[in-house]
């Protein structure tokens, strides 16, 4: 199999080096991030997050844009044979193979990196993981223009980046982007804490545990020069003395401006 084009993103190996699939032939688009390959194996987008359907899950609605988004994915990928470069933890959970997806377009015969079309068509957002966040850069990069032109998602409150002081009730136990001023860094027993407000205990913050700090530190990570620094972070909201978001690796932060 051919090695893609640069992309700003060249994955780590096709799937034939560690024994996984290279490639497959797409004969069902379950959802914006998931495809169907002939034979059954279930492929998930590693990197991205597109609008979730519901797909027949008890007390789980559409979230907006979920069937414009699968729609694009079927336009990608269905009936076609995709080059697959698993992600560093290849199978996940449901034993669906974690991949990076590539496709040779039916116009121009170049090759496509998917998760990066759909990133830039404002039909999914960069979501990572500490043991898969290879290509998150490259990503971003997508991501962004995206979102500045509210392509897609970036059009609809529903996916709006929240502010610090401003997150809802309803985002809790939700996958967000959240951006604000980080007022003050504390530390105990080797948690380090992000604080947003004045008040940890109601405000919103952030925390990466003693276990997650390890790849920070291998990042060479200088959490006290964030303290004052405009910053984006993404991930699940909980709450926890006020709304709360756990950091597992460097890539879920981005660093804005002074």
């Amino acid at each position: 199999m051919a090695a893609p084009p640069s992309l700003g993103c060249t994955p780590p190996a096709p799937g034939e080096a560690s024994g996984l699939p290279d490639s497959g032939y797409v004969q069902e688009v379950v959802d914006g991030d998931t495809v169907r390959l002939k034979g059954g194996l279930q492929v998930r987008l590693v990197g991205i997050q597109a609008p979730k359907l519901s797909l027949g899950r008890s007390g789980f609605v559409d979230w907006p844009l979920g069937e414009e988004s699968k729609r694009a994915l079927e336009a990608l990928t269905l009936h076609k044979t995709v080059s697959l470069f698993p992600g560093e933890t290849p199978i996940d959970r449901n034993q669906r193979l974690l991949a990076q997806v590539h496709v040779v377009s039916d116009k121009t015969k170049e090759n496509v990196w998917v998760q990066g079309e759909m990133i830039g068509d404002g039909l999914a957002r960069v979501y990572t993981w500490k043991d898969n966040r290879f290509c998150a850069g490259a990503l971003y990069q997508r991501e962004r223009p995206a979102r500045e032109a509210r392509r897609g998602i970036w059009a609809l409150d529903y996916y709006a980046i929240r502010s610090d002081d401003a997150i809802a009730a309803g985002d809790i136990d939700t996958f967000q982007l959240v951006e604000g001023k980080v007022r003050a860094v504390a530390q105990k027993n080797g948690r380090v804490y992000l604080n947003f407000g004045a008040d940890w205990k109601t405000d919103f913050t952030a925390s990466v545990s003693p276990d997650d700090r390890k790849l920070f530190d291998a990042a060479h990570f200088d959490f006290a020069a964030l303290e004052g620094r405009q910053v984006r972070i993404r991930g699940w909201l909980e709450s926890y003395n006020g709304p709360m978001m756990a950091l597992t690796h460097p890539e879920q932060l981005e660093v804005l401006r002074p």
